[in-house]
């Protein structure tokens, strides 16, 4: 029955997406017909009484009658619903609270019912319709992935109610369907232990020649699991040749007898596998599973930039973005592979965007969905079966075109992630950029990079902070900062007309090698979990980067 199980989901994910299809023909009626149900659904929790929900009767009397609303208008609701009230945000009960990472802002608490997880899981469903028909396009079939995301909760709040981040809700919650996709057991993701998880994660992963994708919630989490196959090959192939797991491995002892139970040794893949070292000098995904079709992983925002270090480990197998989502909401699915673009979600909100000419109004006028034109960008406003009521995520998204007549958008960055040394406003947009192009210039691979800003020049300068991945040299690095510079000045109207006279001219600091890796320490020390990893690439916290040595500081 299990072998049956794939091929019966992928024949019903093409369904779903279909009917998805069919649906972002009559956007604007399907997400009238969203709001106006959630409306009536949600009039008597404690939210729907206070904003008379049940009297709105139309769009626009919508719009007007309920403000905008930040994350701090709905902690205090949150906050008690995680001590037991009911009906305060969401007629349903709560099941899971999402705890989000706080890498690049303050943690917040977001409730889950059991039919906001089902639409996510719709949502989810439509993204594995579009690939599986995009990789048929190709000649390939969907199939087993290699996950390595942790499935541990983290605890109960005083409710009852057990919280952790959000991919450990909708995999519990989802359990029988998640299992069979993920080539590793399920057991491999509740190892506490970051390395050691990976580790065991890639060893039954490796057993499994026909492998057909690598997933993770950002690029930067998939080169950690290259890097982990690389570095520990030898010691995989000699348990996946003994049918041991390494003793050295920090496992809680029920788990490790659990997983030895699972385990088996293999040694003719363990012979192929230790060809590929003497062949390659190394272990690459590319190598060792030969039917692998696709990475999925977030697009769009600073993605692009490790994007660059792809090939060396995944030569052209293509990119699929899944979905664009956040704890709090759905935004889009991706239709296509190796493509930033993605349509928006119109079954799991309702959707309102604010123009970049109205940001900084008290009131912002906001356009609905098929009101928006290419080429602009905006801030995007949800509300959804979260108990969210024009909710402001402070996302800021492009839109790029249209997919019938639902939009397509890109994520750019998050609306605070920007600097300014007077008043040019550079974004992780712009920073991103430029950087992609030098790498792509000078030849060179970057680990990571950090834009920050002096603390002793007034007006401040920008720093360039860049690590260098291990074995790469910056022959010319003045012509490296220059470029930097000019294309900068290209990327940003605002920073070109500054810097001819008052932003003084930027220096480039080359960071230690392992200094990005203490950085990310930093964040798990805080808190974050290993899954949810992400930093700002530009900051104006001065002392972001304190304590990294710098080995080389140049200037123009």
């Amino acid at each position: 029955m299990k072998n049956l199980f794939l091929p019966l989901l992928i024949a019903a994910t093409r369904l779903i997406k279909a009917n998805f299809l069919r649906q972002t023909r009559h956007t604007a009626a399907v997400q009238e017909k969203f709001l106006l149900t959630l409306l009536r659904e949600y009039q008597n929790t404690e939210v729907g009484r206070k904003y008379k929900l049940g009297e709105i009767k139309t769009v626009a009397e919508f719009q007007e009658r309920i403000p905008i609303l930040p994350y701090s208008s709905y902690e205090p609701y949150i906050e008690r619903s995680a001590a037991g009230e009911a009906n305060l945000l969401t007629p349903d009960p709560i099941v899971y609270i999402t705890l989000t990472s706080g890498s690049t802002g303050k943690k917040k608490l977001i409730p889950a019912t059991r039919r906001s997880q089902n639409i996510l899981r719709n949502a989810n469903l439509v993204s594995m319709g579009f690939l599986s028909d995009a990789l048929r396009r190709r000649g390939q079939e969907f199939g087993k992935v290699l996950l390595t995301n942790s499935a541990q909760i983290w605890g109960k709040t005083s409710g009852g109610i057990d919280y952790g981040p959000a991919s450990v809700g909708v995999m519990r919650m989802d359990k029988r369907l998640y299992e069979q996709l993920f080539s590793n057991p399920f057991e491999t993701l509740l190892v506490g232990d970051s390395l050691a998880r990976h580790y065991i994660c890639l060893l039954f992963a490796l057993c499994d020649r026909n492998l057909r994708g690598i997933i993770a919630n950002f690029p930067m989490l998939i080169l950690r699991t290259c890097n982990y196959l690389e570095k520990y090959g030898e010691e995989l192939i000699q348990d996946i040749e003994k049918g041991t797991i390494a003793p050295w491995l920090e496992l809680e002892t029920s788990l490790r007898q659990q997983l030895e139970f699972q385990w088996v040794a293999n040694p003719s893949r363990a012979k192929e596998l230790r060809e590929i070292i003497k062949n390659e000098g190394r272990l690459t995904p590319k190598q060792v599973w030969s039917e692998l079709a696709f990475v999925g992983t977030a697009r769009g925002g600073t993605s692009d930039f490790y994007f660059e270090r792809f090939p060396s480990y995944f030569g052209d197998i293509p990119v699929f973005g899944a979905v664009f989502s956040s704890a709090e909401a759905t935004f889009s699915m991706y239709p296509e592979l190796d493509n930033d673009s993605s349509v928006l979600a119109i079954e799991t909100g309702f959707f309102e965007f604010i123009p970049q000419d109205e940001w900084q109004s008290e009131h912002p006028k906001t356009l609905l969905a098929t009101e928006v034109k290419p080429g602009q960008r905006y801030r995007i406003l949800v509300s959804n079966y979260g108990g969210f009521f024009r909710y402001d995520i402070g996302d800021v998204i492009e839109v790029v075109g249209f997919y019938e007549k639902a939009p397509l958008i890109v994520f750019r960055h998050r609306l605070g992630g920007l600097i300014s040394s007077t008043t040019e406003k550079t974004t992780e947009s712009h920073a991103t950029q430029v950087m992609q192009s030098l790498q792509q210039e000078f030849n060179i691979l970057l680990e990571d990079f950090c834009l920050t800003l002096s603390e002793d020049d007034f007006p401040a300068r920008y720093l360039v902070n860049i690590e260098l991945v291990a074995g790469q040299a910056l022959e010319n690095s003045q012509a490296f900062l220059a470029s930097f510079d000019d294309k900068l000045k290209e990327a940003n109207t605002h920073y070109q007309i500054s810097r001819k006279d008052t932003i003084p001219a930027p220096h480039l600091r080359i960071l230690a090698p392992g200094s990005f890796a203490i950085l990310r320490q930093r964040q798990l020390e805080r808190g974050v979990p290993d899954s949810q990893l992400k930093f700002p690439h530009i900051t104006e916290d001065r002392g972001f980067l304190g304590g990294l040595k710098v080995e080389m500081e140049i200037g123009l």
